[in-house]
């Protein structure tokens, strides 16, 4: 895998989540802090994480010890002590940190959190079980809300646009999505194909890939007319 260097950033709170956030961030090349108020996560991390240490992210002179400040990005993964979450996010904020992240385990939990300082907040739990739903309830076969009510999935052209050229199909005049790419069937030719972009020209078959890109419901409809 490739390395990307990107800005530092502190992790607190190495829970299943932030411990594997922690490990992604370092295997592409980023420098990452590792912190947690239990001495034996600390231990367990020590020998996979480079920079991990034991520290109070409720206190703020801990923080500033540990060099917190000097970051300029910082994700709060503590789980279940909601308490020390949002102290922690609004300690952050104090210190100046200009981009931080993170979870919640609720919807009460992410507007307290966007209150007291976080420019992004996550919910994994919800996220994931949200997207799950999507992938079971029909013929999608990936989904990725990129914005509130806005969708990219992954999923096989219905039977009415198949050998049509894009231009013809007028899928944003029916459906209301566009197709922004596509992966011929891997048995055409018996060569291994990857996903290209789409243009107006772009013909659809039977068994092809596509990315199709636009508001849930539409992309949903979209899916299910197969």
């Amino acid at each position: 895998m490739a390395e990307l260097q990107t800005e530092p950033v502190v992790v607190i709170g190495l829970g299943r989540f932030g411990s594997a956030l922690a490990l992604e961030l370092t295997g592409r090349g980023t420098e990452v802090l590792g912190v947690d108020s239990h001495p034996r996560v600390v231990q367990s991390m020590s020998g996979r994480l480079p920079h991990v240490v034991t520290a109070d992210s409720t206190d703020i002179e801990a923080l500033r010890q540990i060099g917190v400040a000097e970051f300029h990005r910082a994700v709060v993964a503590i789980g279940t002590d909601i308490q020390a979450s949002i102290l922690t996010t609004s300690l952050l904020a104090d210190l100046g940190i200009s981009d931080i992240w993170a979870k919640a385990i609720s919807d009460q939990h992410r507007r307290i959190l966007t209150r007291v300082g976080a420019h992004r907040v996550v919910a994994p739990e919800q996220d994931m079980g949200e997207r799950v739903a999507h992938l079971l309830s029909g013929r999608i076969l990936d989904y990725v809300e990129v914005d509130a009510d806005f969708a990219v999935i992954k999923t096989t052209p219905p039977r009415d646009v198949v050998g049509t050229p894009l231009r013809e199909s007028r899928l944003r005049n029916r459906w209301g999505v566009t197709v922004v790419a596509v992966k011929p069937q891997a048995a055409l030719a018996g060569r291994r194909t990857e996903f290209t972009h789409a243009t107006p020209d772009t013909v659809l078959s039977y068994g092809d890939l596509i990315l199709v890109v636009g508001p849930v419901d539409n992309v949903e409809r979209f899916a299910a007319a197969g």
